[in-house]
């Protein structure tokens, strides 16, 4: 048997016992004897009785019990497998040829409707056992689908959760580097509508002072006038002394000279948030990292511990072309990380050095340093050492993806005598 369809040899390995059955045939062999025949027997090819119906007066022929009248083969799909042999009196012979005609057609109606009924059952058994065995590799089948699925879908709840963290953290960092786009852009409107009343209060302060110069002179001139005259000279230093004109004198030129410095002061805190924000300037251009350092060093400003020392340890150092927004949040995330290393007592050293190919910039504090355990996670998205809610734990990971995007890198190092220091490199020539 192929798998899908079915071959049987019909007839030649069957034989009439195989076919029939006694309770089948016995009813047949006995109606005929009932019927007038003195025996009715049903024999194999072989010639071995298979049934034998009589009235219990009938024997075998061999045994000498009635007369042979007729001999009907049967027949299985054309080929001969037994024979019906009806036995019985002599001057009833013709009847019981026609008896014997009628058992011999009911018998191979008999033969050939359980042949029929035989390969039918055979043929279902064969096509339900086919079916069986094609459900069982089916199920098989589907169990290993399933299988596949269920690790795909493993696999897939990995990807999907590996590409969200991924997606976090990208839009963290696009966050972050908004917030400081954000910054710049306002840091620049700021610093444009401070330059404007700021250009006319310097201006008027340089004309105060002039002006002072010219009353002062003038207060003097007054004096030697009036000391021709005794009395009229009494009476101008009373007035004078009233004013308190010599304090007044005095003082003016320290407030004028203050007043002039704050100016200068706030013009230079404009000149640098401007410059750090670098909202007019083209997005690549090349710059000095001194002139950044010191940019981000005056805008950081107000978050440098009181008392810090810092100390500049600046070389000279060839153009370095980047986007200069990138650099400058660079800078300000490790310096600003500097700053929290201690709030008393903080000693910040910034230095740079370059050569032919490359810039280094160190940025080192004398705080606590960082423990050998997190060393190797202090650049990973939103790790952190800081309380909840005091650091988003970007600051560092932001460092780390512009060292790379400026071609460079950023690495920690622990200086023998404590503290933490950061270590950028910057190559001059990159693909």
């Amino acid at each position: 048997m192929s798998q899908h369809s079915i071959s049987y040899v019909v007839g030649a390995e069957k034989r009439l016992v195989d076919v029939v059955a006694g309770n089948e045939v016995m009813p047949l062999l006995t109606s005929a004897v009932r019927g007038g025949a003195s025996g009715a027997l049903l024999i194999d090819d072989a010639g071995e009785v298979l049934w034998f119906g009589d009235t219990g007066l009938a024997k075998l022929p061999a045994a000498g019990g009635g007369v042979l009248v007729e001999r009907r083969p049967l027949l299985l799909e054309g080929e001969p497998v037994g024979s019906l042999v009806l036995l019985g009196g002599a001057g009833r012979e013709a009847y019981l040829r026609t008896v014997a005609d009628l058992l011999a057609e009911a018998l191979q109606i008999l033969v050939n409707a359980s042949l029929k009924r035989m390969l039918t059952t055979e043929m279902h058994t064969v096509v339900v056992n086919q079916s069986y065995e094609e459900l069982v590799a089916i199920n098989r089948e589907l169990a290993a689908s399933e299988a596949r699925y269920r690790e795909l879908a493993a696999s897939l709840e990995v990807k999907v959760r590996e590409r969200t963290e991924e997606l976090r953290q990208t839009y963290a960092k696009l966050l972050q580097r908004e917030k400081m786009a954000s910054v710049g852009q306002l840091a620049a409107g700021v610093a444009h509508e401070i330059n404007n009343p700021l250009g006319f209060i310097t201006s008027n302060l340089h004309s105060l002072t002039k002006y002072a110069d010219r009353l002062r002179e003038m207060l003097e001139f007054s004096r030697l006038l009036l000391a021709r005259d005794e009395e009229e000279l009494a009476r101008f230093r009373r007035k004078w002394q009233d004013l308190r004109l010599d304090f007044i004198m005095g003082d003016l030129d320290e407030l004028l000279r203050q007043s002039l410095g704050g100016a200068e002061r706030v013009k230079t805190i404009v000149s640098d948030l401007k410059g750090f924000s670098h909202v007019d300037d083209a997005e690549i251009m090349t710059v000095d990292v001194n002139e950044e350092l010191d940019r981000t060093l005056n805008v950081l400003i107000h978050e440098i511990p009181p008392g810090t020392e810092i100390v500049r340890e600046y070389r000279p150092l060839p153009p370095f072309l980047c986007a200069p927004a990138l650099l400058c949040q660079a800078l300000l995330n490790i310096i600003r990380n500097a700053c929290e290393a201690r709030r008393e007592g903080l000693r910040l050293t910034v230095a740079t050095a370059g050569d032919d190919h490359a810039i280094t910039v160190r940025i080192a504090d004398n705080g606590p340093g960082v423990p050998e355990p997190i060393r190797g996670r202090i650049f990973e998205p939103f790790f952190t050492t800081k309380e909840v809610g005091k650091g988003t734990g970007m600051g560092l990971a932001v460092v780390y993806d512009i060292s790379n995007e400026l071609g460079g890198s950023v690495e920690l190092l622990s200086p023998p005598d404590g503290g933490a220091c950061f270590v950028m490199t910057l190559p001059l020539r990159r693909s």
